[in-house]
């Protein structure tokens, strides 16, 4: 749920002057009804934006920012994939500003979320082009920040894990292949394809990109694991580096 400024806004009188306020709609301000925990009791679950939900899980916010308002920030700037994939706690609450008390409750319910899902999941989507990469990753076409992700393939070319590598601009100096790898390594992947975004919506790839996808093709040839592609999307298409 947003946080909205109402156009309609109080006047106060000052020094026989009348000058105009704008007032923010917090939490505290909204009606009993409009409440996560009240509408989570009244119409189930399923009603709750994700930013509703995760107010359930921090529960109240701070003096600086009320819950909802620090729950759609968080999800605004981390995005609900990476979110979701974070397991480290500290680096989520340097990230985003937050207490790291919170920044473990969103650990925690990740990884609950994770496990139940990795017991339901079954078997994993197939990917052999660079479309099926980029109806894949569907949910990291619009994120304000760059999000490099590796996606871990069996020797069928079916999914088997898949995570979020860094978040940031994309750089040869901070992605280093053993990064890439581990996981690959850690799931006994066969093949491992990059993807990140480009919130500028240009497709074209940049030198550090090239450098990066180099570098880890080189290394992986070493060890055995093929780095398939590079895939870099945006809102309105994509381009692979190799």
């Amino acid at each position: 749920m947003n946080t909205y400024t109402l156009k309609s806004t109080p006047l106060i009188i000052t020094n026989s002057k009348i000058t105009e306020k704008p007032y923010v709609l917090t939490f505290r301000d909204l009606p009993k009804e409009d409440k996560p925990r009240e509408k989570m009791l009244a119409l189930g679950a399923k009603s709750l934006a994700s930013a509703e939900l995760l107010a359930l899980v921090l529960n109240v916010g701070t003096k600086k920012e009320d819950v909802l308002a620090m729950s759609e920030r968080v999800l605004k700037e981390y995005g609900e994939r990476s979110l979701a994939d974070n397991i480290n706690p500290t680096k989520l609450s340097d990230d985003l500003g937050i207490p790291l008390i919170k920044a473990i409750q969103i650990a925690a319910c990740a990884e609950l979320g994770r496990r139940f899902f990795d017991k339901r999941s079954g078997r994993g989507a197939t990917i052999r082009t660079g479309k099926d990469v980029y109806e894949y990753t569907k949910d990291m076409r619009e994120l304000p920040k760059e999000h490099l992700r590796g996606i871990y393939l069996n020797a069928q070319y079916k999914v088997i894990h898949d995570e979020i590598i860094s978040i940031g601009t994309i750089d040869a100096n901070l992605v280093h292949a053993r990064e890439v790898f581990r996981p690959a390594i850690e799931h006994s992947a066969a093949a491992v394809i990059l993807v990140h975004n480009h919130p500028s919506n240009n497709t074209t790839p940049s030198f550090a990109d090239q450098e990066i996808t180099l570098e880890i093709k080189k290394a992986g040839d070493i060890i055995g694991i093929a780095l398939l592609d590079h895939v870099i999307v945006t809102k309105s298409g994509y381009k692979s580096v190799i």
